[in-house]
């Protein structure tokens, strides 16, 4: 089967434009997913659009209910030679959805749905990106917010905290609400993938920076993370990802340390955590993974494990 997908340029792409966007089966799909999730599947639906039509469609105007198991089978090679196993079948699901909304819309039979969606997920795996931020590192974090006294490095420190003790992801960061929090408990009520609820709990340090920042910002209902003006206002809006990127760059060089995301703040979580001796189970409640296994790919005992065990070998080399 040709991996560079000639046989999508067959009868079954039509040249004309796909159905309105009101009987898309790609907007139908993304409209059911979490506001957290979307735009990630909706990159991956453009980049499978793409691929499959030569650049002719967007994922709006593809016409997925043409679609056969010959496309998807295809484009599966096609993912799997320039993507890593979970990037792949990450696109994978959002084609399944795509097609399986296809076929609720009466646009494919169930007989031709269940073909092309019968695309098994890539095997493998690849370690987590990104890298563990030390404690050290994270005293540093702390000090540089602490040297800022607008309001800017009340809420940076909290940023921080609810990141690295609440092990938040992006999307659930901001979309925080004051309401989430329950000051008593030290918990955040969250909605994370699959729109699904879990709750995480602050405790020590980390509540005490969350708290400073409410006492700052108000109880006004509201986004809980707020933009900080340059005259030191704060505006009861919602942050984007992008500008917490930005906040927690500029903490990094002032404090002289290397780069992280917001995504290290979770890894570093998950993998102090296991470190510490917490249940792994337990902490997969937190981390809010469907599966043990994603979990376990954020531990780090085994690297250390195997460096214990390289250690006893010997090589007659000065």
């Amino acid at each position: 089967m040709s991996t560079d997908l000639e046989v999508l340029e067959g009868d079954l792409l039509p040249t004309s434009a796909a159905p309105l966007a009101s009987q898309s089966p790609a907007a139908v799909y993304l409209a059911r997913l979490a506001t957290g999730s979307r735009p990630a599947q909706q990159r991956a639906l453009e980049l499978i659009a793409d691929a499959l039509s030569g650049g002719r469609f967007d994922a709006e105007h593809l016409p997925w209910a043409t679609l056969r198991y010959e496309h998807t089978s295809a484009l599966r090679s096609y993912l799997a030679e320039r993507q890593a196993p979970a990037t792949v079948n990450r696109h994978l699901s959002a084609l399944r959805g795509v097609l399986e909304e296809a076929w609720n819309l009466g646009q494919m039979t169930a007989e031709d749905y269940h073909r092309a969606a019968n695309v098994k997920n890539v095997k493998g795996s690849r370690l987590p990106a990104g890298r563990h931020v030390n404690d050290g590192e994270l005293v540093a974090l702390v000090g540089a917010c602490r040297r800022d006294a607008s309001p800017a490095g009340v809420r940076d420190a909290a940023l921080l905290a609810v990141s690295f003790t609440g092990g938040l992801r992006l999307a659930e960061l901001v979309g925080l609400d004051v309401a989430d929090f329950n000051e008593a408990e030290g918990s955040l009520r969250l909605v994370g993938k699959g729109n699904k609820e879990r709750t995480t709990y602050l405790q020590n340090g980390g509540l005490a920076a969350l708290t400073a920042w409410l006492e700052l910002r108000g109880a006004e209902p509201g986004p809980l993370f707020c933009p900080v003006s340059q005259t030191a206002e704060i505006k009861i809006r919602r942050m984007t990802g992008q500008a917490v990127y930005m906040r927690f760059r500029k903490r990094a060089k002032e404090a002289t340390v290397a780069g992280f995301s917001p995504h290290d703040g979770r890894r570093t979580f998950i993998g102090n955590l296991l470190d510490r001796g917490a249940d792994i189970s337990t902490v997969q409640k937190l981390a809010g993974h469907e599966s043990v296994s994603t979990t376990q790919r954020y531990d780090r005992r085994p690297e250390a494990a195997k460096k214990q065990a390289a250690a006893l070998l010997h090589f007659p080399y000065r």
